[in-house]
């Protein structure tokens, strides 16, 4: 990655192809070394968010737009009270914990990362939420649990680090009851054809945020239906969410040169550096019309 100067692209194919690299090692370490930019920059210990916002006519803050995202995506999971979901990619539980609280939904929560689960377990138990709200450290492409469990699988921005998506989607399958819903908001290609510019910005993007590759929205909907799941759709959230990748994009924009500066001197990390790159390229990819942030939804058949 190309990933010094932000004015420099190199040309590459005009196809972005999977990071085969780019495994469970790496998701861990990126999350493990960018917590601290995502608590001083981004989430608060109100809503605990590693995801983006959805802003609608009432959004007055980002820590409301944050909190509006778990809200907007209850509704169409239709959680409720003694649903039981499976928050797929938790991170430190906050949408978790606002399903329990808010929704009277029962949590489990997986995630890759040790560090993170274990600081989920210390959240739920100082929120007293122990009893509905847990935390296993999992891959939700394969988890433990037995079939036919859950109400919900629940995948906010998460289902983008899986090397391969359709084993998600057969693993919820798995695990959804009959009449069960899936909900799975994610950023998702507009079309695979593109230029050398726009390629290279995606590349930039992705390694910088240990994601191997994306899926198109056909793509998406596609492996939903072949792993069993009917009824699914996508929406289109990106002008919802769109304030809140445009924040991110000029809170580094802004904070680049010293971000550049602490790189020389060897006080940040390549994986600190690379998620301020994946930053600001994410929204110049999405300005291309590279990509949309897309919701989509999916039922279990039966019942």
């Amino acid at each position: 990655m190309n990933s010094d100067r932000l004015g420099v692209m190199a040309t590459c194919n005009s196809r972005i192809e999977p990071n085969t690299n780019m495994g469970p090692g790496a998701v861990q370490r990126y999350y493990d070394e960018t917590w601290l930019d995502y608590r001083v920059l981004w989430l608060n210990r109100r809503n605990l968010a590693f995801h983006f916002g959805y802003h609608d006519e009432g959004t007055a803050s980002h820590a409301d737009a944050l909190i509006n995202t778990n809200r907007v995506l209850a509704a169409r999971a239709r959680v409720g009270a003694g649903s039981r979901v499976l928050d797929a990619g938790c991170g430190l539980g906050g949408s978790g914990f606002w399903l329990a609280r808010n929704r009277g939904a029962t949590v489990v929560g997986v995630a890759l990362g040790h560090e993170q689960v274990a600081c989920a377990h210390r959240l739920a138990h100082a929120q007293q939420l122990s009893a509905r709200a847990g935390f296993l450290q999992a891959d939700f492409t394969s988890t433990p649990f037995r079939s036919a469990s859950f109400d919900v699988v629940w995948a906010l921005e998460s289902l983008c680090h899986a090397p391969e998506k359709a084993a998600f989607y057969r693993e919820a399958a798995r695990l959804l009851r009959p009449g069960g819903r899936l909900v799975v908001a994610d950023f998702m290609l507009v079309r695979r054809s593109l230029d050398p510019r726009q390629t290279q910005r995606l590349r930039e993007w992705l390694d910088g945020w240990a994601i191997p590759h994306l899926s198109t929205v056909e793509e998406h909907r596609r492996d939903a239906e072949k792993a069993g799941l009917g009824e699914a759709t996508v929406e289109d959230f990106t002008t919802r969410a769109r304030p809140s990748l445009r924040r991110l994009y000029r809170i580094a924009r802004y904070t680049y040169p010293l971000a550049w500066t602490a790189r020389r001197l060897g006080i940040r990390s390549a994986v600190q550096h690379g998620n301020v790159i994946g930053a600001v390229r994410q929204y110049q990819a999405l300005r291309d019309g590279c990509w949309m942030y897309g919701v989509l939804c999916a039922t279990k058949p039966g019942r």
